[in-house]
């Protein structure tokens, strides 16, 4: 427990500081960096950058979509040992069917092995495990994860589409400053070339 303490810290770390870096790399790949110094210019390792941090988003967004399903899996058997309870209350005002054939068998999702004894809980003791702090308090932590896992999922898949956006701008820019040198460099080029021959015509006149 105490390892997987440890684990989310630095999770919960890293995603803190990426999420400030992709803030920063947002802003200055949008407006503002031409509000702030009156004219956009962009470089081949600002390009590479945006697109480093694209892949990057992408492979964690797809990571975070199997903690999510992951998560899921713990909540889907809570949930159906908490209905299994449930069933058990009702049944204390129906005596119609016994308790005792009313079982979970905690092996069937995966978590311990077949061979572990005892791997199921029947009646009495399942009705007391759902009675306990810890069953609805490790219920609630997993929901809790599952939705976190789920947010985290919608924010990369969010950034993304924000990352993209950027590095698709930063080509265009790229593109549209090419354009505008060459464009600079032929006016000032047919500017000299009037101006020589007009000189040429005052010579002969």
């Amino acid at each position: 427990i105490q390892l997987m303490q440890y684990v989310i810290y630095g999770i919960a770390s890293f995603f803190f500081l990426y999420g400030i870096i992709l803030l920063a790399e947002g802003f200055y790949t949008t407006s503002a960096v031409k509000e702030l110094h009156g004219e956009f210019k962009t470089t081949a390792c600002g390009r590479c950058i945006s697109g480093m941090f694209v892949f990057l988003t992408y492979v964690l967004g797809v990571a975070w979509l199997g903690v999510f399903g992951f998560s899921a899996v713990p909540v889907f058997m809570f949930y159906n040992i908490w209905s299994t309870c449930e069933v058990i209350r009702s049944l204390q005002t129906n005596v119609t069917i016994p308790g005792d054939q009313i079982c979970v068998d905690i092996r069937q999702y995966g978590i311990i092995p077949w061979n572990a004894v005892p791997g199921k809980a029947c009646g009495p003791i399942l009705e007391n495990i759902c009675n306990t702090n810890e069953f609805y308090m490790s219920y609630h932590l997993f929901i809790v994860a599952c939705a976190g896992a789920g947010a985290t999922v919608i924010a990369l898949i969010h950034f993304l589409m924000i990352l993209s956006s950027n590095w698709a701008y930063l080509k265009d820019a790229s593109k549209m400053q090419a354009y505008q040198d060459i464009k600079a460099k032929e006016e000032q080029e047919l500017q000299d070339i009037q101006s020589r021959s007009k000189e040429q015509l005052n010579s002969y006149t």
